[in-house]
């Protein structure tokens, strides 16, 4: 689990007083990663294998000695070996998996991700239409909002953005739990000052975070 109960029961409860003061239904959200990404151990192993030959080539240059029978043996193994290891740890390691991503395609997976999961799970149901949806994955760092029509006149993508911007501070730390918080604080501020009040629904949708590990 990404959360802790506690932290689970902070985020309930919270959105719980942001719905009976607005009315409208937020869900949360936050999943390891949104996508695999099969193509970042290759492209570790393919830096892992340039750097190594690297090194071997300067090596060779300033110890020539090192030339004989068995120089393309001895050269290819560290080679490979390298390219394996930075394969390896690519996967396991986050923070060094995260210098092979590429962030147009990512933004691009957890958007999708996250319009699945409105899809998904039928937040698009309540009698208002007034279902958000607040995803943060974990892994490349990003968050997502989709937001159901009920919003399209009041609520612009400029004025989302300014949420997901409060968050990212503390997604960046590996702090969901407090970047979540910091949404819901926001969201409420700004559903009231654009005129949003609790007599607009509220309760359809379980306030309960969704917790999950992400795309596989």
């Amino acid at each position: 689990m990404l959360l802790t109960p506690p932290e689970a029961d902070a985020v309930e409860a919270r959105i719980g007083a942001l719905e009976a003061r607005t009315g409208v239904e937020v869900v949360t959200a936050v999943v390891g990663r949104s996508d695999a990404y099969p193509e970042i151990p290759w492209k570790a192993f393919a830096l892992g294998v340039v750097f190594a030959a690297l090194v071997v080539v300067a090596l060779d240059y300033l110890q020539p000695e090192w030339a004989g029978a068995h120089a393309t043996w001895l050269n290819l193994a560290p080679v490979l070996v390298a390219g394996a290891v930075s394969a390896l740890a690519a996967p396991v390691v986050p923070e060094y998996g995260r210098l092979y991503l590429d962030h147009v395609r990512s933004a691009r997976e957890v958007r999708q991700y996250a319009q699945a999961m409105f899809v998904d799970r039928r937040l698009f149901r309540t009698r208002a239409r007034n279902g958000v949806l607040v995803l943060a994955s974990l892994y490349e760092r990003h968050v997502e909002i989709v937001a159901d029509i009920g919003f399209d006149r009041r609520v612009d993508a400029a004025a989302w953005a300014s949420v997901i911007d409060a968050m990212m501070p503390r997604l960046r730390e590996a702090r969901p739990a407090a970047a979540l918080l910091v949404a819901v604080e926001r969201i409420e501020v700004l559903l009231v000052e654009r005129g949003f009040v609790g007599n607009a629904g509220g309760g359809e949708l379980a306030n309960r975070p969704i917790d999950g590990e992400g795309a596989q």
